[in-house]
């Protein structure tokens, strides 16, 4: 249960659109100097019994002020690319190709370094006594809870204060926060006013460094080079744009090959100059940075608009989610850049598959690669990767609010080197949710409240010290964790 001062401040913030609505830097300022106050407040250590009837108090005198809280449906940005329906199936279909492509498909998985499937079923030979299903890191792997702190997963995940609130994009949704790669300081934000900002949150007090502006439309998804020098962005207004992150100048500025709104993008693992982006009219493309040009053989149509792109570690495999509840898996060719369409999972026909988060976890202490997924059917989904092929086996799923907003979630970056494994993730509900994959029963291990906005994006530095969320209204908000 999150902390009562938690609930005061997320009180709070429902009700801060409703303050100096002309006065957006003071509704900012506000929240701020609230959270600083309550939480210097419960350290006097009120009776718990008496804080929660002010908690009802303050919802009571709010409520008689601004009236009652409005519908937090505002939110347009994919209007018609998010949609939801009743219909549920659940099965994995196989594409049928001619037979040289067949035989090509045969022939790569015969010559493929790595073997999901063997993988697997070493990495079960090795826990058999486990309880089925449990894919994550064990008990026995006590050199990697050392180097976790030796904490549990309540302890570790235990954030409480902000450190920080951004109201740099305030009053246009911000879909995305990311940290720069093996970085505690450094997070890019994208908001649907066109822009992209980055922030350094160490020496405080944290600053944005700089805006990058370009876009003239929405920026709806963004990518770090894995040296961080570089960063891909995609836009409603048909192009996708390189920035320099050094000096936040546009190197490079590509049109959709088919001149659609592009949703999402996402380098390819192994060589960041390729990247793949999602379009509206349903189709993925593999792009050269370098050359500006989309690389031939390297595209491919779905169902619908493409709203979500995840690789696998080794970049072998892309998985691509539309807005029509389809999840499909491509193999990508190292050499050529070329994808050959292998699977398609239906997950509910008609919601959108609005984020795709692919871990590996090969090692002694895992058993199965991963993949975490957003649907707007009111559950998160853990699934299981099988093959080599990118067929998916639903392992869970954990109950969020997600109908119609384009919601992500993450894995967390230490998840292999602890007993447990933490997923996080953002809900319409304007909370925070930490869910425990291993636990059969009550798996929410934290909730954070503070947003006044469905959150969208969620994102975690390297050590998992700090964490970012972001919402509907603008607010960027700057999570610390708890010290012990």
């Amino acid at each position: 249960m999150a902390a009562v001062w938690q609930q005061v401040l997320a009180v709070d913030a429902r009700y801060n659109a409703y303050r100096t609505p002309n006065f957006p830097q003071f509704r900012t300022q506000y929240i701020r100097r609230r959270s600083q106050l309550l939480r210097e407040n419960a350290k006097a250590g009120y009776d718990p019994l008496i804080r929660k009837q002010y908690v009802k108090l303050r919802w009571q005198l709010l409520a008689q002020r601004y009236g009652p809280l409005s519908d937090q449906n505002s939110f347009r940005a994919y209007s018609n690319s998010i949609r939801s329906s009743r219909t549920t199936l659940d099965r994995m279909e196989d594409f049928e190709e001619d037979p040289r492509a067949q035989g090509a498909r045969g022939h790569r998985r015969s010559v493929s370094r790595g073997s999901y499937q063997l993988q697997a079923q070493m990495n079960r030979a090795v826990y058999e006594e486990r309880p089925p299903g449990c894919v994550v890191p064990t008990s026995v792997a006590e050199a990697s809870r050392a180097m976790a702190g030796d904490t549990t997963l309540s302890e570790n995940y235990a954030f409480a204060g902000m450190h920080h609130i951004f109201d740099q994009h305030v009053d246009n949704a911000v879909p995305k926060v990311q940290f720069a790669n093996d970085d505690k300081h450094l997070l890019a934000c994208c908001s649907l006013d066109g822009t992209i900002s980055i922030c350094q949150l160490v020496p405080t007090p944290p600053i944005v460094l700089r805006v990058l502006k370009g876009h003239t439309r929405g920026v709806t998804d963004f990518a770090w080079s894995l040296s961080n020098d570089v960063i891909v962005s995609t836009s409603l207004d048909t192009t996708m744009r390189i920035w320099a992150t050094e000096d936040g100048k546009c190197i490079r500025e590509i049109s959709d090959p088919d001149g659609s709104e592009l949703l999402c993008c996402t380098f390819q693992p192994m060589n960041n100059n390729l990247t793949v982006v999602g379009n509206g009219k349903h189709n993925v493309h593999v792009m050269n940075i370098s050359t500006g040009k989309k690389v031939k053989g390297g595209s491919s149509k779905l169902t619908g608009r493409v709203l979500s792109l995840s690789f696998d570690s080794p970049g072998r495999i892309l998985w691509a989610g539309d807005n029509r509840g389809s999840i499909y898996s491509f193999l990508f060719d190292m050499a050529t850049g070329k994808l050959t369409k292998a699977k398609r999972l239906i997950v509910n026909e008609g919601s959108s598959i609005t984020s795709i988060s692919a871990r590996s976890w090969i090692s002694r202490e895992a058993r199965d690669p991963s993949l975490l997924v957003n649907a707007c059917i009111n559950k998160l989904l853990l699934y299981r990767v099988v093959d080599n092929e990118g067929t998916l086996q639903l392992k869970r799923t954990f109950q969020i609010q997600q109908s119609s907003h384009p919601i992500s979630s993450i894995f967390c970056p230490l998840m292999s080197f602890r007993q447990g494994a933490c997923i996080v993730t953002g809900s319409e509900d304007m909370c925070v949710y930490f869910f425990d994959v291993e636990r059969a029963t009550k798996a929410i291990v934290n909730k954070l409240q503070g947003h006044s906005g469905p959150v969208l994006g969620v994102g975690f530095n390297c050590d998992e010290s700090l964490l970012a969320s972001s919402d509907t209204t603008g607010m960027v908000i700057i999570w610390r964790r708890e010290q012990k």
